[in-house]
């Protein structure tokens, strides 16, 4: 893989599987699905998580899951984005997504200047921030020690339960020479107002609000410019100097998610499996396990998740080796890691796609999982980060010599 090398990061130890503390994490991520699939309806019907859901998330420690040691986190390997969403996502989506996406901003504070870092845990270790990294929605301008802040940002997941929230934009400059500069503004939850407008067809347990911010000023050194989180050291490597958080963070912000898509796939597949085996048809009693489109159905599906996990895992595991080595993704690289976390993603939405036609009118009932699978799958994939139309294309252009089109990586 070309790109530039940089002086290697600290060295440490693998934190995947494997790894003591991993497995015995994700052995109680495990221990959650029962009890989350049965509040699954709640979820939807609250349109957030529940409190007991977010306690469950806490006392496990799957929110501090890549948060750095020092602050009492378990900083596990990228790849942990992937196994414990996947793995909540056997029992539901929207639970996944928030824990994923919730646990990765632990992940990027710690990329932060150390004052952010500790404005943020010394306060509270387990707070919970929220995001969105839409940066066309704010627009901010310099002003002596730091900026001031405003615009309307959609998509903010779990921002109810949130005390903080990152929230990206563009700096403006009177200068036309200063280029565009993108740039991530940490806020309190007293710097902006929510605004209760999630009513969604999936993901509908995520609370994904939109949020607006009015002339805030934010410090300097609760900001982040997105070209130094671009690959190698960033503003928080004096204090964090493991090379999960020297990884480029845009090239593989598919990732955080992605294993949301791949555990909601599985689930799926494993209900079809467990239908299959014992239902006849409706129509003529013949039992379903005996029919070959049956068979068929099922080794597409499972060939499309498997190749999905292998995708999605191999891209994370080599991230975190390339960091440790000092090296630096070049453009061909992210664009590719993009490319492919979009593709493993529609892997995932096309097997559930095909498991829903499959299972005939049984999957419309509201009663059970597959009908919410189906709607899950196909919100996840509506997010930009898996519009392969979108990565592919980008990718293309780098490939033929053209400039990147996403001014994020």
């Amino acid at each position: 893989m070309a790109g530039i090398v940089r002086k290697p990061q600290a060295v440490s130890p693998a934190t995947g599987p494997g790894d003591e503390a991993y497995d015995a994490m994700l052995a109680r991520a495990r221990s959650l699905v029962p009890q989350l699939r049965a509040r699954s309806t709640q979820t939807e019907e609250l349109r957030r998580l529940p409190a007991e859901t977010e306690r469950d998330l806490h006392e496990t420690g799957l929110f501090r899951m890549v948060q750095p040691k020092r602050v009492g986190g378990s900083e596990f390997d990228y790849v942990a984005l992937v196994d414990f969403a996947e793995t909540i996502a056997l029992a539901d989506a929207s639970v996944a997504w928030n824990l994923a996406n919730l646990s990765s901003h632990h992940w990027m504070l710690a990329m932060f200047d150390s004052r952010a870092q500790d404005a943020v845990w010394k306060q509270d270790p387990d707070a919970l921030i929220a995001s969105s990294f839409v940066f066309p929605a704010g627009r901010a301008r310099r002003v002596d020690g730091g900026y001031v802040l405003q615009g309307h940002w959609p998509f903010s997941s779990g921002v109810d339960s949130s005390a903080w929230n990152m929230l990206a934009g563009i700096v403006s400059s009177d200068d036309e020479a200063d280029g565009i500069e993108y740039r991530i503004f940490l806020l309190p939850k007293r710097d902006y107002r929510i605004v209760d407008n999630w009513h969604a067809a999936g993901l509908r347990g995520t609370g994904s609000n939109d949020v607006e911010v009015d002339e805030a000023f934010v410090a300097e050194a609760m900001t982040l410019e997105v070209a130094d989180v671009a690959g190698g050291p960033t503003p928080g490597s004096v204090v964090n100097p493991n090379a999960l958080y020297a990884l480029p963070v845009f090239s593989l912000f598919p990732y955080v998610l992605s294993g949301v898509a791949l555990g909601n796939a599985q689930a799926c597949l494993n209900d079809y499996i467990e239908v299959a085996r014992h239902r006849a048809s409706t129509y003529n009693r013949a039992r379903l396990a005996d029919l070959q489109s049956t068979k068929i159905k099922i080794a597409e599906a499972s060939a499309k998740i498997d190749a999905a996990r292998l995708i999605m895992r191999s891209t994370c595991i080599q991230a975190m080796e390339d960091a440790r080595a000092g090296h630096i993704p070049d453009m061909a690289a992210k664009t590719k890691a993009r490319r492919d976390g979009a593709f493993a993603v529609n892997l995932c939405t096309e097997a559930v796609s095909l498991l829903f036609a499959a299972s005939g009118a049984r999957g419309l009932y509201t009663s059970g999982a597959l009908q919410r699978q189906f709607r899950d799958a196909s919100a996840i994939n509506s997010h930009i980060a898996f519009n392969f139309d979108a990565q592919g294309t980008n990718y293309g252009r780098v490939a033929l010599g053209l400039p990147s089109e996403n001014l994020t990586l």
